[in-house]
């Protein structure tokens, strides 16, 4: 009978008493494939993945959390944690295992007078900007609402703030963490220090973050938006995106676009905000703005809050996600050719190419503090493939990769974790890092998770 009413897993089955007396233990839900809401829980963003785990647990506190961790390690299931579900590679949900879901995970506690805030780890940076908003701060967090904290702190975190206050991860003050044991840690500076290195930027190889600590900054209204050109002006506009962006102050953070507008129009742009007096800002956007005719000039005055907003009319739901990207110290005259000479044959009307401007307070937090590497980086270069029809897969990855191997001459060789493939290989894993940092990162790996349990990663391969 047991038999009869086993869950397959793919290494061993589970009897329905066992799975029975989890649901039990958990003052949240256990969704099973045939229970209403099991297809919703499983989604995310990228709209390729398409997992169907065995069990997924949605936890309602840090004692679910630790509960689901030992019935995984105990049943040896294969394991994933889904935060905000913004993972490119899907990593978030597992075939046949047991799925954490922190979704409902979502409190945020702001201390106004101290300038940090406590979230936990299903918060997404819509939440939590909306609260600290409320109070006038902010720290550096994700260009989409939509995203969760987790995943994004826990690489490092790339934003609009980054030049003026860091990396989000730089930005964190502690992590409560579920170790492979089961285990409560808190790591800070002060407390598991070894850890807290790790988890700035070492990923989601050390256990299951339920919240986070993060310092704030006082964060007005900013000078936003887009400034959207022809595409026939992209190389020129291209070359005053590069002068502006090297001579820039800290305060400004611009992202050059190439992409295709609603009305199916391809054109070059320009995003990102000035975080000081809006005046100056308007000052450092003349050249960009003085050029020549635009489609349109979008920047002004907005809250914080409403920037975040701006690059989810570009990257919505459900659609198919393929990226590669790669850092640059310098952003040449070839460079841009290549982009924009290759871009007319973007194969798919979402598909889209994005520099990001590093530099500024992220490249001064010294290179041993975090285990995020490569931050004499000045740009990011990202291939955004994204699409809705199954059909077009290899087309479109093909694409993605080819225009990719033709910009990697002119990358520095090093990669930020959180925009890389699930097919990128260890290799890759370890360009991400570097030699020391990575072998740091493997002793850590093999005392806090010798068993590589948390596994769907970026992973960093224990030796134990």
């Amino acid at each position: 009978m047991a038999q009869e009413q086993s869950i397959a897993t793919g290494r061993l089955a589970l009897d329905d008493a066992t799975v029975q007396d989890f649901t039990a233990s958990l003052r949240g839900e256990v969704l099973r494939p045939t229970d209403e809401g099991y297809d919703e829980a499983r989604k995310i963003q990228n709209g390729m993945i398409d997992r169907r785990p065995t069990l997924i647990a949605r936890c309602a506190g840090v004692a679910d959390v630790i509960a689901s961790v030992n019935f995984a390690r105990d049943q040896q299931l294969l394991l994933s944690v889904r935060g905000g579900g913004h993972s490119v590679p899907g990593f978030s949900v597992c075939d046949g295992g047991l799925m954490i879901d922190l979704s409902r995970m979502r409190g945020v506690r702001v201390d106004a007078a101290r300038q940090t805030v406590r979230a936990e780890g299903g918060v997404t940076w819509g939440d939590f900007d909306h609260e600290t908003q409320a109070f006038g701060l902010a720290t550096t967090g994700g260009v989409v609402r939509t995203t969760g904290i987790a995943g994004l702190t826990l690489g490092g975190g790339h934003g609009f703030l980054m030049r003026k206050y860091g990396l989000t991860c730089d930005n964190l003050l502690s992590v409560d963490l579920i170790t492979a044991e089961g285990q409560l840690l808190t790591a800070s500076a002060e407390e598991h220090s070894d850890l807290f290195w790790a988890l700035r930027g070492g990923g989601g190889n050390f256990g299951v973050a339920t919240s986070f600590e993060y310092k704030l900054h006082e964060v007005g209204p900013v000078l936003a938006g887009m400034l959207i050109y022809p595409l026939a002006r992209a190389k020129e506009i291209f070359r005053i995106y590069r002068d502006v962006t090297t001579a820039a102050p800290d305060e400004l953070t611009l992202y050059f676009a190439l992409a295709t507008l609603p009305d199916g129009t391809q054109a070059a742009g320009v995003l990102g905000c000035y975080a000081g007096p809006i005046a100056e800002g308007e000052r450092l956007l003349g050249p960009l703005r003085e050029s020549g005719p635009l489609l349109a000039d979008q920047f002004g005055p907005m809250p914080y809050t409403a920037l975040q907003s701006i690059p989810e009319n570009f990257n919505p739901p459900g659609m198919r996600n393929y990226w590669k990207s790669g850092y640059m110290t310098q952003l040449s005259d070839d460079a841009i050719d290549l982009l924009v000479e290759e871009y007319p044959s973007v194969p798919a009307p979402f598909t889209h190419l994005l520099v990001e401007q590093m530099g500024g307070a992220l490249s001064r937090i010294g290179e041993d503090e975090t285990a995020v590497s490569h931050r004499d980086a000045l740009y990011n270069a990202i291939i955004i493939g994204m699409w809705a029809e199954p059909a077009e897969d290899e087309r479109i990855i093909d694409w993605v990769r080819r225009l990719w191997e033709a910009l990697r001459p002119f990358t520095s060789g090093g990669a930020y974790v959180n925009y890389e493939m699930s097919d990128a290989g260890e290799d890759r894993v370890r360009v991400a890092y570097g030699y020391e940092k990575y072998e740091r990162l493997v002793a850590l790996k093999n005392r806090y998770d010798p068993t590589n349990m948390f596994r769907l990663n970026q992973n960093i391969t224990p030796t134990a």
